[in-house]
């Protein structure tokens, strides 16, 4: 399955890119799934997306969690939490 990555803010930052286009392996099939395929590439990827890190998921710029199922060419992005003031 393809879908496009977007990363948002401190994220963004942290991992030098903006999003990529990515071919998942057939076992990823939701966001929470995805967040660890990427958080494997190690480095930057692992620290960035590691699991006590509190990140926001949005499916086709609508808020998810990780169990959402992903489809053929969606959207997943990943930001940190936004407060106002």
């Amino acid at each position: 399955m393809q879908i496009q990555l977007k990363f948002f803010a401190s994220l963004r930052e942290a991992l030098g890119t903006s999003g990529e286009s990515i071919t998942l392996p057939t076992d990823v099939k939701t966001a929470g799934q995805v967040r660890e395929f990427l958080r494997a590439r190690g480095g930057v990827w692992a620290e960035a997306l590691a699991d006590g890190r509190a990140l926001r998921i949005a499916f086709n710029q609508q808020m998810a969690d990780a169990a959402t199922p992903l489809s053929e060419g969606c959207e997943l992005a990943f930001f940190p939490p936004v407060t106002g003031g």
